[in-house]
């Protein structure tokens, strides 16, 4: 008869079966401990910390250039578009110039008549001086009359002063070819230097004056600058030369620059470019401007920014 194998009581398989969660309850309650334990650590060292933060707007130095048509009159021609790139000296509209040409022409002209005259002028007074130099040698000489030599001499002398008259016209009229010159070039408008149109008003054909208003708005090819204002709280707190951090105003991952501070503004104001109205009204700060350590001309004018100081010695 085969002996009977004994059986595991009820309580044993219980503990058989709890064995291995309890491993599993035991390292997990660990993790969680140790999670504790890191994570105020981790927080900490995330944390940033800046010297002051302020609210910016993206610019360039003198900001955008807003043109007017020098003298008055009719466009005859619109050169540019918006959008489009010129280059100094480009010519971006111009009125009727046949007033100033025939203007020039007429002083052209006289200055070449005045011209004429003062060479014909030269002439004479050459035979003039060269006849009372004859008549005088003979005098000298006891062969000539002396009173003849006299009035040959005066006569040379009279040529001379006016020549000298002749030749204040001519510089007169010169002076006024110059004027007519610079008054046909007052008819066109051209490029100051490198720039975007950034926005035409003038269609040919329209009248405009000095008066009317900005035909043409450029935005020069300068390097972008941040004009932040800095709370009156964090004046002191901000130099020049120090780092900062320039951030796009949804904080997206591509929208952070490196720069660093120009200058720090010696006048408060009002603080222009916070939202809340009961802090705009009542907020003092100070411009500061800063430099991008990179060319960021992808960045548009009047964007808005947080800037982000970093304290001495913070990368």
């Amino acid at each position: 008869m085969k002996p009977t194998a004994s059986r595991p009581s009820s309580s044993a398989r219980l503990a058989a079966l709890l064995r291995p969660t309890g491993f599993a309850l035991a390292a997990t309650l660990l993790l969680a401990a140790c999670s504790k334990h890191a994570e105020p650590a981790t927080a900490t060292a995330a944390a940033p910390s800046y010297a002051a933060v302020a609210r910016g707007r993206v610019d360039i130095e003198g900001g955008l250039l807003a043109l007017a048509m020098p003298r008055e009159g009719t466009l005859a021609t619109v050169a540019v578009h918006e959008g489009e790139q010129v280059k100094q000296g480009q010519l971006l509209a111009a009125l009727d110039t046949r007033p100033a040409q025939l203007a020039m022409d007429a002083a052209q002209a006289q200055l070449e008549q005045a011209q004429a005259q003062l060479k014909l002028l030269a002439i004479k007074q050459a035979a003039a001086k060269q006849r009372a130099d004859r008549l005088a040698a003979a005098a000298a000489a006891g062969a000539g009359d002396g009173q003849s030599a006299d009035d040959a001499r005066e006569a040379s002398n009279q040529l001379g002063a006016e020549h000298d008259a002749d030749q204040a016209a001519v510089d007169m009229a010169a002076q006024k070819l110059a004027e007519a010159k610079y008054e046909l070039a007052q008819r066109s408008l051209r490029a100051p230097f490198d720039a975007l149109v950034v926005h035409v008003v003038a269609q040919p054909g329209a009248s405009v004056s000095p008066g009317a208003g900005p035909l043409f708005t450029l935005l020069p090819n300068k390097p972008r600058i941040v004009r932040a204002e800095l709370n009156e709280s964090f004046v002191t707190a901000v130099k020049p030369g120090m780092r900062a951090e320039v951030v796009a105003n949804d904080d997206a991952e591509n929208g952070h620059w490196s720069a660093h501070v120009l200058r720090v503004g010696q006048v408060y104001g009002p603080a222009t470019l916070e939202n809340d109205p009961q802090i705009r009204a009542n907020a003092r700060t100070v411009e500061c401007v800063l430099a991008f350590d990179q060319p960021e001309q992808q960045l548009r004018i009047g964007q808005r920014v947080i800037v982000r100081f970093l304290p001495d010695g913070k990368p």
